[in-house]
């Protein structure tokens, strides 16, 4: 009975230890998560400044996996190079030691401290930013709570014979030790946590120090592992070289550190009699060492990670791009052609996207819905790779018409994302809601709902003619079509309430799911209209800055 108990507390200390290093990671990352995206792609000029943001954005984050997600983002829209995001991640491994840093001092005092700040931020500010930094100030409170726990969990336990003799095989192997630490962190998520339970267990005398190193090693291994596993399941081919080579990099400093154990355990105990600090310092150096070994061999190894992880092109992959060609951007012309042609796969996924629309707003297959929902992604992957393309057209080679026309591009390949966005979180989630509460439109409903959906289709088409032909007259069509559709709302909704009026007092969901719908609608019309027309009304001097009458 007692062992059990002492499991338990032993599983709920460690659980609180995670909470609060998730707490942490989650609240930082939504006080600055795009300020620090920001940040991180204006510093990525050179190995240096790659390898100081990622140390930064980390020691912020506690989260190398955080930094690696937005690296590989960066790095599969052709924004970084392999080598700089490799950069970043180096940093990103010594980022994550200061907090463990900080934590090996005598800390536990001030618990209630951050705690309490926490609450009262997280309840009484009137901002966001300050209650994510509340969220995070009370987990840095409970990491503090959990370690405390845990000394005082195994101090009456620290002698029990069946624990002994599992730390004692750790102690005797340190290859064990090593997979050990790399499993222990590979379950959590999590290689803060893990070394804060190792330092707990060490100050203990339940784990050597030697031990404890080779447990340390192998939660710098772990840590690496997730994102490699991850990306074996899909995604980048780039992301996936990152990971893999975090893993490369890591992986030989443990295979270089661990016969080293011996000389340096004495040396580090010399330097740092308290074992928490040493198992803290221990962590740093082997990072900074990898960090500082690897930094100057990332081209050979970037090379070499290229060409065992090749791109894969999957040619049925709707979101790859088929004419942004990189051999024609030193011919503006030509390559704003080569944009226009992939804005135009654009307008077809969009124009699928409102098929998909009409069958899974008046049908009843929800794999529509779904199927729909996953076009948005690939409206966003082609709208990232012309942004991506027309960045590297030089500057210098284009005319005022070649600006125009890339400005008028941007325009058009911005809207038609945005078009998306509506159709696939707004209108998909509003016939998903009627198939899911068993909602029916009247037949009136569903045919004015049709004519919307049909003329928006229409609107589209007109849209990507306006584009390629730059032709002022459908311009100003597509333009007139905005007006329309504001005054199709106004009759749609009308209809709507008086067809209410006269079945009797509906529920409020029936009531809302019509006009929410028909608004969404001519949203997306209104960045057919924003898209295409605009740009061209504008600069002929058509466009009225107001609609608003003059005083």
């Amino acid at each position: 009975m007692d062992t059990t108990l002492t499991l338990l507390d032993l599983g709920g200390a460690v659980a609180l230890l995670l909470w609060g290093v998730h707490m942490v990671q989650t609240g930082v990352q939504r006080a600055f998560g795009p300020g620090l995206r920001r940040f991180l792609g204006l510093a990525l000029s050179s190995r240096a400044k790659a390898v100081a943001a990622g140390l930064g954005i980390t020691a912020l984050l506690q989260s190398s996996t955080a930094t690696g997600l937005m690296v590989a983002s960066f790095a599969s829209e052709g924004l970084i190079g392999l080598v700089p995001a490799l950069a970043v991640m180096l940093g990103a491994n010594v980022g994550t030691t200061l907090i463990v840093q900080l934590l090996s001092f005598d800390i536990a005092r001030v618990t209630p401290l951050f705690v309490l700040i926490g609450v009262m931020m997280f309840r009484h500010g009137s901002e966001p930013r300050t209650r994510d930094l509340g969220r995070a100030a009370i987990g840095l409170g409970l990491m503090l709570l959990a370690l405390s726990q845990l000394l005082s969990v195994m101090t009456p336990y620290e002698d029990v014979p069946s624990l002994r003799m599992l730390f004692g095989a750790i102690a005797t192997d340190r290859v064990v030790a090593v997979l050990l630490g790399a499993a222990l962190t590979w379950a959590a998520h999590s290689s803060v946590a893990v070394v804060l339970l190792v330092m707990s267990f060490t100050v203990k005398g339940v784990v050597p120090l030697e031990a404890g190193m080779a447990l340390v090693l192998g939660a710098n291994l772990g840590s690496a592992i997730n994102p490699v596993l991850e990306g074996a399941h899909g995604g980048d081919a780039t992301g996936r070289r990152v990971a893999l080579g975090n893993l490369i990099n890591r992986a030989i400093g443990c295979v270089v550190a661990l016969p080293l154990l011996g000389l340096i355990g004495p040396a580090m105990v010399e330097y740092q009699p308290n074992l928490s600090r040493a198992l803290a310092d221990f962590h740093t150096v082997f990072n900074l060492a990898v960090a500082a070994v690897f930094l100057p061999l990332l081209g050979p190894m970037g090379r070499l990670l290229t060409r065992l992880l090749p791109e894969h092109v999957d040619p049925h992959d709707p979101g790859r791009p088929l004419h942004l060609d990189t051999n024609a951007l030193e011919t503006p012309p030509i390559a704003l052609g080569n944009a226009g042609r992939e804005a135009l796969r654009m307008a077809e996924v969009l124009a699928e996207m409102i098929r998909g629309a009409e069958e899974a707003i008046t049908g009843d297959d929800r794999s529509r819905v779904s199927a729909t929902k996953r076009m948005s992604g690939t409206l966003e992957r082609l709208n990232t790779a012309i942004k991506a393309y027309l960045v590297r057209i030089d500057p210098d080679a284009l005319s005022e018409a070649d600006e125009r026309r890339a400005a008028a591009l941007l325009a058009f390949a911005t809207n038609l994302e945005h078009a998306g966005d509506i159709l696939s979180r707004n209108v998909m989630a509003l016939a998903a809601k009627r198939l899911k509460r068993g909602l029916a439109f009247s037949k009136d409903g569903e045919a004015e709902i049709r004519d919307l959906l049909h003329r928006l289709a229409t609107n589209l088409n007109t849209a990507g003619a306006v584009f390629m032909t730059e032709d002022l007259r459908a311009a100003r069509i597509l333009a007139d079509e905005k007006a329309v559709f504001r005054d199709l709302e106004a009759k749609a909704t009308e209809a709507h309430l008086r067809r209410l009026r006269e079945a009797g007092t509906p529920t409020a969901e029936a009531t809302e799911l019509y006009p929410d719908l028909v608004r969404d609608l001519k949203r997306v019309n209104d960045h057919l209209v924003s898209g295409a027309a605009y740009p061209i009304l504008e600069s002929q001097g058509v466009l009225r800055p107001s609609r608003l009458r003059g005083e």
